[in-house]
């Protein structure tokens, strides 16, 4: 629980920070010092609660290329452990309340992250055109391919929507094993414990290696799979 309230507090702390020091230049459109000051100090929060973090493949990334990455989600505290390390910038998709928030809300829409309403099949259909929007800008787009985290840490059914806007984007598609965050921190647990988490970045799969709209979820399935120790495998 200490562990917990220290990378809490440390967020707590370099919130009005990042408000000073960006802010101005958000309100004049530039978000970037904002996502950069926001991304360290994620990361840094995470490390403070004695995670650590291996990465492999990420030599596999043209840092020219734009890029819809995918993952699978088993902790709350994946987001902050992966987001930052990806290169350039990333969008993600967020539960439209959170929109509600005066600031944090405005903040979130000049980052170009992507509201979307779960529940409403019209409503997830215009987040992946909006989220095609923010992949034109050059943006990647990160996207938990599951929708929900899983308990065990196997893999859940895939969503349908991160495929269609891949075949849509005509980008290529980067699955990303996370494995150790089922230890670290899973679902219902608000404690971290210290461990170490890997993250695998997959061979891209190229447009022109799609195939049909199954194959390819097949193919980021497998992927993603193969990366998990053997008893989260299925």
């Amino acid at each position: 629980m200490v562990r917990t309230v220290v990378m809490l507090a440390f967020w707590a702390a370099m919130l009005p920070i990042a408000a000073i020091v960006s802010f101005p230049f958000a309100l004049f459109g530039d978000i970037r010092p904002l996502y950069r000051i926001g991304m360290w100090a994620a990361f840094a929060g995470v490390r403070l609660a004695g995670v650590k973090v291996k990465t492999v493949g990420m030599d596999r990334l043209d840092p020219k290329q734009t890029y819809i990455f995918m993952f699978n989600h088993v902790s709350n505290i994946d987001p902050p452990l992966v987001i930052p390390l990806l290169p350039g910038r990333t969008s993600v998709m967020v539960k439209k309340e959170l929109f509600n928030f005066p600031i944090f809300g405005k903040a979130m829409r000049l980052a170009s992250l992507v509201p979307v309403d779960r529940g409403n099949r019209d409503a997830g259909i215009a987040a992946v055109r909006e989220a095609l929007e923010v992949v034109k800008k050059g943006i990647h787009m990160s996207i938990y391919v599951e929708g929900h985290r899983s308990y065990d840490g196997k893999l859940l059914p895939f969503k349908k929507g991160p495929f269609y806007l891949a075949e849509e984007c005509g980008v290529p598609v980067v699955p990303v094993t996370i494995s150790g965050t089922h230890y670290v921190m899973p679902k219902g647990r608000f404690s971290i414990k210290p461990g170490l988490v890997t993250l695998i970045f997959h061979q891209p799969i190229a447009p022109a290696g799609f195939g049909t709209r199954e194959q390819l979820i097949e193919k980021v399935r497998d992927a993603i799979n193969s990366g998990l120790p053997p008893e989260y495998q299925s």
